[in-house]
């Protein structure tokens, strides 16, 4: 597809300098810009690109002030990245929508398929499972009994969706996701074995949530572990059974959430992050890569670092401290051995 600068400013609320008769036909990152190419400025520290950069057109903050000669034309807009985004979904509607059923598809009768839905290959619908409209279910996916798939959704190749569980509208799964595997439900027994407690709940995840990759969330033992709508979820996170993750929360790869911890609206977790069982997440709390939390945090907006885990200034305090360890031993040897000294004397 091929755009003007014109229209893209237009799409996008924004205004050009320079040529607004440029033709685009792609997007490119600006330091392997290219002619034709459309190119984003939303991290300071690619500032040096845009002056070298072979791009024929640059999105740039309205405030953006360059300190050198800038070749490209230039689109001012309130911010880049999330234009980036908002093109980046307009392209995507564009590619064709696949249509219909793979004759290699199992579906039981009783199953419930709403209309334009797509169903590929290899794929299994259970018993009184439903399907609502619009949804892409890709090959070798999974739907279990009574599991509900809401409106618009996408299951990416290999997402397997348990008995009972229940998935919002305009959700993305993506391949390797499960929901709905047995909670880590285990009782010590007089022997030294441990006695499986059954899992008799489910998974509920609202409305507009996305799931990366093999990343994996547990029915609850009793109830329902929750995901509330529009969460983010990385690849390779585990979110364990009566978990509850708030509103627009976004979670990255190989985080770790033990059973019956519920974390409030709009928090962040880092990578790696670890969270024990039966604690709460205050809202707004952001928490650093490969901190490991101990106990609830119940001020609303806080930011944690470490493991075990401490407030964001305090540990940077703390880990100040640490990089001198090997400074303070030395002097440490030193007067121990003048104390030794002015003893022997």
């Amino acid at each position: 597809m091929e755009f003007t600068v014109a229209m893209i400013a237009q799409l996008l609320n924004g205004t050009v300098e320079g040529d607004p008769g440029m033709k685009l036909n792609t997007i490119a990152k600006i330091e392997e810009g290219k002619p034709g190419a459309l190119s984003f400025l939303a991290n300071p520290k690619y500032e040096p690109f845009i002056y070298t950069t072979n791009s024929s057109a640059i999105l740039v903050r309205n405030d953006f002030r360059p300190a050198g000669e800038i070749k490209a034309t230039l689109i001012r807009v309130e911010d880049p990245y999330q234009s980036v985004a908002r093109l980046l979904a307009i392209y995507e509607q564009a590619v064709p929508v696949k249509k219909g059923i793979h004759p290699s598809a199992v579906i039981d009768k009783s199953a419930s398929i709403g209309k334009d839905v797509f169903i590929g290959a290899c794929a299994v619908i259970e018993e009184n499972a439903v399907i609502e409209d619009g949804c892409n279910i890709y090959a070798q996916v999974f739907i279990g009994e009574r599991a509900r798939i809401g409106k618009n959704c996408t299951l990416h190749p290999g997402v397997k969706v348990y008995r009972d569980c229940v998935i919002g509208s305009d959700c993305i799964l993506h391949g390797g996701v499960v929901i709905g595997s047995d909670g880590f439900g285990f009782a010590p027994v007089n022997d030294g074995n441990y006695m499986k407690i059954p899992q008799i709940g489910n998974v509920v995840i609202e409305d507009g949530v996305e799931i990366g990759a093999n990343s994996c969330i547990d029915r609850a033992t009793m109830g329902s572990t929750l995901v509330q709508r529009g969460v983010k979820v990385d690849n390779l996170v585990q979110i364990a059974h009566n978990v509850v993750i708030g509103e627009n929360t976004v979670i990255a790869a190989q985080a770790g959430i033990a059973g019956s911890t519920k974390i409030g609206k709009n928090c962040m977790l880092g990578g790696q992050v670890g969270i024990v069982g039966h604690l709460t997440i205050a809202d707004g709390c952001k928490i650093g890569a490969q901190a490991g939390i101990m106990k609830s945090i119940t001020e609303e907006n806080s930011t944690i670092m470490g493991s075990p885990s401490m407030e964001s200034k305090k540990y940077m305090r703390c880990y100040a401290w640490y990089v001198r360890l090997p400074d303070l031993g030395k002097k440490v040897d030193e007067v121990a051995k003048t104390v030794e000294t002015l003893k022997n004397k």
